[in-house]
């Protein structure tokens, strides 16, 4: 899979679509599902052009990986589903065609604010 500029997520961050943000900074962009799968269903992804996990894990710099990472726990902590805060989330994140993934674009789906379930069907 290559990285499409086109792709829903990089149209977000460019603002060509909008989203409900939950949390922006240098490095990553959270927002709201806007097909939720469970109670809490949202999105972290990075800013920068990266097509999946192992795409951002060979080619990011430590700051972005820091970025992503602290990312995902500030959303958490936000959204009051870390468990710091509450009683933990599921971070998932699909690869590939046989991973489920559906956009170009690494991104993580953060669930929570009730069980979350079995982790695959």
């Amino acid at each position: 899979m290559t990285y499409d500029n086109n792709n829903i997520f990089a149209k977000i961050l460019r603002g060509e679509i909008p989203c409900e943000k939950i949390y922006e900074d240098d490095y990553v962009l959270s927002f709201y599902d806007i097909n939720p799968q469970k109670k809490i269903h949202v999105l972290v992804i990075p800013k920068g052009k990266y097509v999946d996990l192992d795409d951002f894990s060979h080619n990011a710099s430590s700051n972005e990986i820091t970025g992503l990472l602290k990312g995902i726990s500030i959303v958490a902590q936000k959204l009051r589903i870390s468990v710091d805060t509450g009683k933990g989330y599921r971070a998932l994140v699909n690869i590939g065609e046989h991973g489920g993934q559906e956009v170009p674009h690494l991104h993580f789906h953060l669930f929570g604010g009730e069980k979350v379930g079995g982790m695959v069907q």
